[in-house]
């Protein structure tokens, strides 16, 4: 008897330990958690962004002023579809907030077997070439590191998002106005 009780306590102890190398574990992230709302992730979202774009096109070559308004579920489905592109990204389950003039950026980051909630906020302006200025005011890994090359990540996503469609006259294109509130980000500005 003695030796199965022994072989119990050996296979609840080898069982213990499988399981817990097949999970992973929350290791928390920033205080402030995801917002209530939860942003749907849709292939439609990005083409309806792209037409978008398409439409201002033909209003900037005409010589109005372009006038793009972005959606939280654009820019989430977006990102969302960059970064399953990459081989090896940053976080996963990306959400997109614009509110307070900045992006708020959340999302899950995973390193081994622990998984950190991700949040980013960002700051988007205007450079001197008259191009969208990224800025990340604050990167929350929780306890994981930040990459170092999440500004120019984020950075590239963003532009790549507001000159996907307008392609040759992007050079042209000068941005005079951006701003994020309520759930969109409005840039205005003239192809010139």
């Amino acid at each position: 008897m003695p030796t199965k009780k022994k072989f119990s306590t050996l296979f609840l102890v080898v069982i213990l330990l499988i399981t817990t190398l097949a999970c992973t574990m929350s290791v928390g992230g920033p205080d402030d958690p995801y917002p209530d709302v939860n942003i749907p992730v849709s292939p439609q979202s990005v083409e309806s962004m792209q037409e978008q774009f398409k439409g201002a096109l033909e209003a900037g070559i005409k010589g109005e002023t372009i006038i793009l308004t972005i959606t939280e579920t654009q820019l989430t489905s977006f990102l969302a579809s960059k970064l399953k592109t990459e081989n090896d990204p940053f976080f996963a389950d990306p959400q997109v907030y614009l509110r307070d003039g900045q992006m708020q950026i959340f999302g899950k980051a995973s390193q081994g077997y622990f998984i950190a909630t991700v949040k980013v906020l960002v700051t988007v302006g205007i450079d001197a070439e008259g191009q969208p200025a990224i800025t990340i005011v604050s990167a929350d890994f929780g306890p994981l590191p930040a990459p170092p090359s999440l500004a120019g990540f984020l950075s590239d996503m963003i532009t790549e998002a507001y000159t996907g469609a307008i392609g040759p006259v992007a050079t042209g294109f000068r941005v005079e106005q951006i701003a994020i509130s309520s759930g969109f980000m409005v840039i205005s500005g003239k192809v010139k």
